[in-house]
């Protein structure tokens, strides 16, 4: 039985890992989350009164926050807690800042003074910025090229790991993934809104042309790749985890709305985002090879699955 420290657990991607921790191992987990307009205790409902869980309410990215979470020792940490959203940190950088950089240092901080611990810092693909249609995959030794705010903050904070590494000689390891979608995400993410959008007869804004390409991991698939790197990842290594799924923004809105026998008509093209980066896709052959993991949902029935959560649980 491990010690299991999980930051922002009653999150999107954080909330699946966790329920799947409670079904399939008998580890302990402690979870730390701020309860940001982002957070789903509802997410969580199932495991909350189990007792191998246990929940703090806390902000990574206050000192003592973190060293209050870690009066008592971990074996792991798994680190989910960020600032995600892109528009919104094009609007106001600095809760990025504070959060995704601040908050990873303050808990670096803390596991210089536990050597046995294990420090796994989920991070993003949009760290290597953008790809063209020719372009190959990004692979785990591509040159970051962050180009909004929120990818500078998470590519600033996967360096600040590795070099923790390097220096202070910690175990941690960077695991990065392509974009996740499935039940309990934020209506404010991109295949949340076309869903609630289209079942209430609302435009569905796309951005600029719709062209932009990203590749979909269904997130029960990611957080099961991230229990295997748990067991045998190793210390330095960067991992990918990406869907196989490359997919235009444009045919994810016309696959929904097919499936909702909604109108094409409820298709908006909005002023495109600023910087907007074109294409992403994961080159994730290593990780496949090292830790024995390969998504196993297709995006066509991912995408069911979701719509019929939302279609069930929409207020």
């Amino acid at each position: 039985m491990r010690r299991i420290l999980v930051t922002g657990g009653a999150g999107f991607i954080g909330s699946e890992f966790i329920r799947q921790m409670m079904k399939y191992t008998e580890d302990e987990v402690t979870n730390v989350d701020l309860l940001t307009y982002a957070s789903s205790e509802e997410a969580l409902r199932e495991v909350d009164r189990h007792p191998r869980y246990r929940f703090i309410q806390g902000d990574v990215s206050k000192k003592s926050d973190v060293e209050k979470i870690f009066e008592q020792p971990y074996d792991v940490v798994v680190h989910f807690a960020a600032e995600s959203h892109v528009d919104r940190s094009i609007e106001n950088p600095e809760r990025f800042l504070e959060t995704n950089i601040m908050g990873t240092y303050q808990l670096l901080e803390q596991i210089k003074r536990s050597p046995q611990t294990m420090f796994l810092q989920v991070s993003t693909d949009e760290v290597y910025g953008s790809l063209g249609d020719g372009d190959a995959s990004f692979t785990s030794t591509t040159p970051l090229s962050p180009t909004n705010p929120y990818a500078v903050s998470k590519a600033s904070a996967d360096m600040l790991v590795l070099s923790y590494v390097r220096t202070y000689g910690i175990q941690a390891m960077v695991s990065r993934c392509s974009n996740n979608y499935g039940p309990y995400q934020h209506e404010e993410k991109f295949i949340p809104k076309v869903i609630r959008n289209a079942l209430t007869n609302q435009p569905i804004p796309i951005y600029g042309d719709g062209q932009q390409m990203r590749d979909w991991l269904f997130v029960e698939d990611h957080c099961e790749g991230l229990r295997k790197l748990l067991d045998v990842g190793k210390s330095g290594e960067v991992y990918h985890f990406g869907g196989l799924q490359e997919k235009r923004n444009i045919e994810v809105v016309e696959q929904v709305l097919a499936y909702l026998q909604q109108p094409r008509s409820l298709l908006q093209h909005v002023q495109d985002r600023k910087g907007h980066d074109y294409r992403y896709s994961m080159c994730w052959k290593e990780t496949e090879k090292s830790i024995q993991w390969r998504p196993s949902t297709p995006f066509d029935e991912g995408l069911k699955r979701t719509i019929r959560w939302y279609e069930e649980n929409m207020k």
